[in-house]
């Protein structure tokens, strides 16, 4: 988690750190702590719109997982990066891996950068 940490901060060394227990307002877990980089605004339906993070980094039992919000084709991860990442299940915004010894780590670098870069064209 420290590694992808400063690689992330590396990419984006000014962006907005978000750091989420996985807890909701009434203090009950709804998911695992994670760590959030840079800002998006999530903008809804109805109007209202959100400030969120660009890019998540989680970790639970089974391994590390890395969420890239604000894409508007979801399924770009999958096909671009699906198949040269390695060892990892990739999703329309969520790439979860083991260790990082299983994945090609500036694949994943790509993709972090896509997701920044993306999120801000919009």
């Amino acid at each position: 988690m420290q590694e992808l940490h400063r690689i992330i901060q590396e990419i984006m060394p000014a962006c907005k750190l978000w750091f989420l227990d996985g807890k909701n307002g009434t203090d009950k877990t709804f998911s695992n702590p994670n760590i959030g980089y840079g800002l998006y605004t999530i903008k809804y339906v109805d109007g209202k719109t959100r400030d969120f993070y660009q890019i998540g980094m989680s970790a639970n039992k089974t391994g590390i997982s890395i969420y890239i919000l604000g894409l508007n084709d979801k399924t770009y991860l999958a096909k671009t990066y699906g198949e040269k990442i390695g060892k990892a299940s990739v999703t329309g915004y969520c790439i979860k891996f083991k260790a990082l010894k299983d994945i090609n780590i500036k694949i994943l670098e790509a993709a972090i950068r896509y997701g920044f870069e993306e999120a801000q064209s919009q």
